[in-house]
C-alpha cells in the first residue's frame, strides 16, 4: 500500500540546509499495523506529514496504493487526505464549542455527502463507544473520550489508512491502553492499515512492527516480538 525509496527532506534555515530525512525506503503492506519511533528531532513527524500527503520530499519516490504521489494535482492530493487518510492528532484538534457530532462530521463538509453527514458522524462515534456522548462539546468530555472523538472524525469518510501522531501523548496509563485497543481493533477487525508515530515502547509494542529512526534515517525495521494485542 505504502512504498518509500530514496525519501529526503532538506529544510532551508537561513543559510543553513537542514536535512530532516535521508534515504529513507520502506513498505508498508495493507492491513498492517505499524510504529514510527526514535527520540525528538529524529524525523518522526516529518516522515508522517509526507505520509500523509501534508509535506512533499525534496527527493525520492512515494507510492500510495501504486500511485505516485508526486504526480497528483492539488486537489488530488485532497481527496486522498480526505477520503483514504484518516488523521489522528496527540492534541485532538477538537473544535471547543462544538458537539462530538459535529466535531466527527467535519471531514463531510468538504465532501459530496455533507447532507448524510450527521448520521454517518453517529454511526463513527457508536464505532467507537461514544454514541451516548454525541451531544457533549470536548471540555464535557474526559482526554480519553475526546481522543475517541478525534479517532470517530478519522473513520467516518471510512479511510483505508488512519495516520496516529502520539496518540496517547495527552493521555493517562488506563486511557492509553483504551485507545491503544480501540486501534488494535480497527487494524484487527476493520483491516485499517495504522501507521502511528511514537516515543512510548508500550504504545509500540503493539504494533506488528517497529521502524525506528534516528538522526532522519531508519536504523531498523523488524517485527514485533511477543506484541502485546488489545491493551498496553
Amino acid at each position: 500500500m505504502i512504498q518509500l525509496h530514496g525519501i529526503v527532506k532538506t529544510y532551508q534555515m537561513d543559510q543553513i540546509q537542514v536535512q530532516a530525512l535521508r534515504n529513507i525506503s520502506c513498505h508498508i503492506e495493507k492491513g498492517e499495523m505499524v510504529a514510527i519511533m526514535g527520540p525528538s528531532g529524529c524525523g518522526k513527524s516529518t516522515l508522517m506529514n509526507i505520509l500523509g500527503c501534508l509535506d512533499t520530499p525534496t527527493s525520492g519516490h512515494y507510492s500510495l496504493d501504486g500511485v505516485e504521489v508526486a504526480m497528483l494535482s492539488d486537489s488530488q492530493l485532497a481527496e486522498v487526505r480526505n477520503k483514504k487518510i484518516g488523521f489522528v492528532f496527540q492534541k485532538f484538534n477538537l473544535l471547543p464549542r462544538t458537539s462530538a457530532v459535529d466535531n466527527v462530521r467535519l471531514p463531510l463538509l468538504y465532501g459530496s455527502d455533507g447532507n448524510n453527514g450527521r448520521k454517518r458522524a453517529l454511526e463513527a462515534l457508536e464505532r467507537v463507544g461514544l454514541g451516548q456522548r454525541a451531544g457533549h462539546k470536548p471540555n464535557q468530555l474526559s482526554g480519553g473520550e475526546q481522543q475517541r472523538v478525534a479517532i470517530a472524525r478519522a473513520l467516518v469518510n471510512n479511510p483505508s489508512i488512519i495516520l496516529a501522531d502520539e496518540p496517547t501523548g495527552n493521555l493517562d496509563s488506563r486511557s492509553s491502553r483504551d485507545i491503544m485497543g480501540l486501534l488494535s481493533q480497527l487494524n484487527r477487525d476493520d483491516r485499517i492499515t495504522i501507521v502511528l508515530v511514537t516515543h512510548d515502547a508500550e504504545v509500540g509494542s503493539q504494533a506488528q512492527r517497529i521502524i525506528s529512526l534516528r538522526d532522519g534515517q531508519i536504523i531498523g525495521d523488524s517485527p514485533v516480538q511477543n506484541r502485546k494485542d488489545g491493551g498496553i
